[in-house]
């Protein structure tokens, strides 16, 4: 079985003509995208110049040279209104679906590409299909930067065709802070029952783990549903930041492990303090991480190194080939 980053995030700048937006309106914002960007090992010397083109670089190497055989590959589509109008203005980045297949089809032994559908598109399933059609396998969306009412009964023949085709969905659960949230009460794992008892297997990002101080912490919530749903999963994404970390101690025991998916939320910063600071590690440990110029390899590294089995890393895998 193929060992899987689950949750790699692709990033432009439209530099290529690809239709990417990073918007940098805001103090924090620059300053997140800075941050990410030398995570990544990118200059933030290229943003608006060749961001498109060094940041698909950047990755190639990156996952070639990881203890992985490959990386699940997300797009981000814009938020849309209720009657089906995107709002742009609403959203901190956006990669569209095109450009996502493209870069997969040029490096198909690396990438696997997870395309993002807001079902309250107009064409949504028009894109659907033509998006199976070029080999797509995930779907990815983050319900409460979004807004997408899973539960929405307007949405059910877009999750029946998920479900037909034998797409995963891979769903944001817990808090988000690095982008602007437009329904909180979404970051709920409830959310994700509708599409869950037509039969989609769903996999909840970060494990519904808080992320900023006051959020709510809804792992609990998911680690009930797991008993009630086959067919739904977890990742592990992030849970290498500070901010995540506290998630660990409640995913990395028996029986909640069977339903991890290793992912590292990629370019989300992998720093390791936070399992240091919860001693999930030892100091040497983390010392040794930080020699790691590869923050894909240095995320493999922690979580092994924390308690997360071979399983975790060849997971999915065996749910793509079902």
């Amino acid at each position: 079985m193929r060992r899987i980053d689950g949750h790699v995030h692709l990033v432009g700048d439209g530099s290529s003509g690809s239709g990417c937006f990073l918007r940098m309106d805001w103090p924090h914002q620059k300053f997140l995208s800075r941050l990410m960007l030398k995570e990544a090992g990118i200059s933030p010397g290229v943003l608006g110049r060749d961001l498109d083109a060094a940041y698909v670089e950047r990755l190639v190497e990156q996952v070639r040279e990881a203890d992985l055989d490959a990386a699940v590959l997300l797009a981000q589509d814009l938020p849309h209104t209720e009657s089906g109008d995107p709002i742009p203005e609403k959203s901190g980045f956006f990669v569209p679906n095109d450009y996502l297949l493209e870069v997969c089809e040029r490096h198909p032994d690396l990438f696997i590409p997870a395309v993002s559908i807001h079902p309250a598109r107009r064409d949504a399933m028009e894109e659907l299909e033509r998006c199976i059609d070029r080999g797509a396998k995930v779907v990815k969306l983050l319900p409460n930067c979004r807004d997408v009412d899973y539960a929405d009964p307007r949405y059910r023949p877009f999750w029946e065709r998920v479900t037909e085709a034998g797409l995963i969905l891979l769903s944001h659960t817990g808090g988000e802070h690095t982008l602007p949230v437009l329904r909180p009460a979404f970051a709920d794992p409830r959310l994700l029952e509708a599409p869950l008892e037509i039969g989609v297997t769903v996999i909840a990002a970060h494990a519904a783990g808080k992320s900023g101080l006051w959020d709510p912490d809804y792992t609990h919530t998911l680690i009930e549903m797991f008993e009630r749903y086959p067919n739904l999963y977890a990742d592990n994404s992030a849970l290498c930041t500070l901010n995540r970390s506290h998630t660990i101690a409640k995913v990395l025991r028996a029986p909640v492990m069977d339903r991890i998916i290793h992912g590292s939320d990629f370019p989300v910063p992998v720093t390791g303090l936070g399992p240091l600071r919860h001693g999930h590690i030892d100091r040497a440990t983390w010392q040794r991480s930080r020699d790691d110029r590869h923050p894909l390899q240095r995320d493999v590294r922690l979580k092994k190194a924390i308690g997360f089995p071979e399983e975790t890393f060849t997971r999915l895998d065996a749910l793509l080939s079902r």
